[in-house]
């Protein structure tokens, strides 16, 4: 019985992991009203029935796909970023992995969270308080990682994190902008030298990450 039942839960939990990663891609394209559980049903050939179960809703499937986005997002920028040795190195590292995420196609839209904030910024409601709780978490560990280095005296102390931060992010939000509007990857190119620019600025010695 707990065999059977062990199945059950694990093929549920498949079911619901491939409904939110189609959910994110199309999201990214269409944005978060494109979605529909009778759509999803049918893109990934299972029941209407099935998918309602796991929601119940077109907003708690939207608020779903928000969080399932916000976890691929952290497994593409945040955790390899980590990698990286602490301090400025890892500031660039973060930089240059939103950028390879946007520019790699990781979601077929461009960057998820550029495209759905564009649709809901004036939209109160639970999908905007989402979106804007996975903004801020993504800022403010930007500016934790630009704090870090300034604690190991590699960047300027004068300046503050949350400015930086805000600064290198929105370099990343227009190159995805432009390079999907616009049909030029080089706005990737772009963004990663104004990025640079902007560190060896303020960097307070010569760093092998910025070579």
């Amino acid at each position: 019985m707990t065999d059977g039942r062990d199945g059950r839960v694990a093929r549920g939990e498949r079911t619901r992991a491939a409904v939110l990663r189609r959910a994110a891609d199309i999201a990214s394209v269409e944005g978060l009203d494109g979605l529909s559980i009778g759509r999803l049903a049918a893109d990934l050939s299972v029941s209407k029935a099935g998918v309602f179960a796991h929601f119940g809703s077109k907003e708690e499937l939207q608020v779903a796909t928000v969080r399932a986005a916000a976890r691929r997002f952290a497994e593409e920028v945040v955790a390899p970023a980590a990698a990286a040795p602490e301090g400025l190195a890892r500031v660039v590292a973060l930089g240059e992995r939103w950028l390879d995420y946007s520019r790699s196609g990781v979601f077929p839209g461009g960057c998820f969270f550029v495209s759905v904030a564009a649709e809901y910024d004036a939209r109160p409601g639970r999908v905007r308080d989402e979106i804007a709780a996975a903004r801020r978490r993504w800022l403010d560990h930007y500016a934790a990682v630009v704090a870090a280095a300034q604690r190991r005296g590699e960047l300027d102390p004068g300046v503050d994190p949350a400015d930086l931060a805000f600064e290198l992010d929105a370099l990343g939000m227009a190159a995805n902008l432009h390079a999907r509007l616009c049909d030029d990857p080089s706005a990737y190119d772009r963004a990663r030298a104004a990025m640079r620019a902007r560190l060896r600025a303020l960097a307070t010695a010569p760093h092998p990450a910025l070579a």
